[in-house]
């Protein structure tokens, strides 16, 4: 039985953290979302569908370990996590019928049972990332701010610093918003998220800002300043927690004007999700999937 109980008479708003390169912090960014979600006092399920790495799964046992510890109140997803046979353990194997049904199964039931639910994918291309990808309403791709990251989105011509084309991610997110749209009529938001940005104006920060933005006017998406590179968020990791959670963890007083300035860039990044205004659009043709 559900810890939550689901606000509205509506499908849940799925947040899909998605990249093909690793390294980009999707984990990170998952778990800033639920947290920050959870304190705006969503119901939130969260599904880990890297069944490899399983960083998200690491970091929320870290939390329940942390809670169980201190007695402290800190609040937790209902989660779930994308399970291999033990003879497929270790390999480098397509996902299986078995581990693309336990995912449709887990989405189908989190529409139901919550008002978010938020999945990180894999760091590389595969049919069990396709298909979450095919149910998000909102994606978010968090990005590096290097021409190295970019590279998965587009191709770019780097004596003229032009876009020549989408890259395999963009193309497998444009067929994905196809399949979606005639599943349910749907359609995916798309959000590229700047991480680990820089403070100093950098005259590599300004070519990434342009090339961005043609980028976003080209494949239909939006661009929004990401996570700061902060030691912080990867201190809090052992303890599952994460820089929402410092204020009521440590107190108020332990928040220093670097922590106050990564709380905000998740607090802007959660608004720039447009949640409100994507739930009150309820999706259609749900149960069909």
């Amino acid at each position: 039985m559900s810890l939550f109980r689901k606000k509205q008479n509506k499908a849940a708003h799925v947040i899909v953290v998605g990249n093909e390169k690793g390294g980009s912090g999707k984990s990170t960014t998952a778990m800033h979302l639920i947290v920050g979600l959870l304190q705006r006092g969503y119901s939130v399920a969260s599904i880990d569908a890297d069944f490899r790495q399983g960083t998200l799964s690491r970091y929320l046992a870290n939390r329940q370990t942390f809670i169980k510890a201190s007695g402290s109140d800190v609040k937790m997803p209902n989660p779930y996590t994308i399970t291999r046979n033990e003879e497929d353990t270790g390999r480098e194997t397509e996902s299986t019928e078995a581990e693309m049904q336990q995912l449709r199964l887990l989405l189908e039931g989190g529409l139901i049972n919550h008002d978010i639910v938020v999945v990180d994918t894999p760091g590389s291309a595969g049919r069990l990332s396709a298909m979450a990808h095919s149910y998000a309403d909102t994606l978010v791709t968090p990005i590096n701010d290097s021409f190295v990251d970019l590279d998965v989105l587009a191709h770019v011509d780097g004596r003229r610093m032009a876009v020549m084309g989408p890259s395999h991610y963009a193309e497998m997110v444009w067929s994905q918003k196809k399949i979606r749209a005639e599943r349910d009529g749907g359609s995916i938001d798309w959000v590229v998220m700047r991480n680990r940005l820089s403070s100093l104006d950098a005259h590599n920060k300004r070519k990434m800002e342009d090339v961005l933005q043609d980028l976003s006017r080209r494949i239909g998406l939006r661009v929004v300043p990401g996570l700061g590179e902060r030691v912080i968020f990867r201190e809090l990791f052992l303890a599952g927690l994460t820089i929402m959670d410092l204020k009521d963890a440590a107190g108020p007083q332990a928040l220093s004007p670097s922590h106050r300035a990564a709380r905000q860039e998740v607090v802007d990044l959660i608004d720039a999700i447009r949640l409100t205004e994507s739930q009150s659009d309820s999706r259609q043709g749900v149960s069909g999937a």
